[in-house]
């Protein structure tokens, strides 16, 4: 059978083929900015589509996760400019932290909220430790630095 390539699915082929060549301080920025954006929508979404349907607990629950998307969506935008100047692995494993206990943390109080799947909740302190783990490998990679 002949497939017939479609511009845009060119186009997007060739975006995906360019982003796995990216440099990894931009990714690190880029996933850090889209967290940021994925926050701020989260956010928008609880205060002007939630309100009314969630029971305040899961609307201030939700709100958690949003702030704190937020907060390690910047947190990795930084440890990417940082990383311009001192790149290490260090600071690789920091924002990979950062971004699976976004997931795992953000993800699992957003689904508990909106399914009501209390089981969820048990997979939130997993990300709350990879927040930790990520903010302390940030802290010793400077503290104990030779520059």
């Amino acid at each position: 059978m002949i497939r017939i390539i479609k511009l845009h699915e060119l186009y997007y082929d060739l975006m995906i083929l360019k982003m796995t060549r990216s440099n990894p301080i931009n990714l690190i920025i880029a996933f850090g900015a889209f967290n940021a954006f994925i926050a701020v929508a989260a956010g928008a979404f609880a205060a002007h589509g939630l309100r009314d349907v969630l029971s305040p607990e899961y609307l201030s629950t939700f709100k958690t996760a949003a702030d704190y998307q937020m907060m390690h969506g910047i947190g990795m935008i930084l440890i990417g400019l940082i990383s311009r100047q001192n790149p290490n692995r260090c600071n690789f494993a920091a924002a990979a932290f950062m971004l699976l206990g976004i997931i795992l943390f953000s993800g699992s109080l957003y689904l508990l909220t909106l399914t009501g799947i209390r089981w969820l909740g048990m997979i939130t302190p997993l990300g709350g430790t990879c927040f930790l783990i990520a903010w302390l490998t940030l802290g010793f990679t400077f503290l104990l630095s030779k520059e």
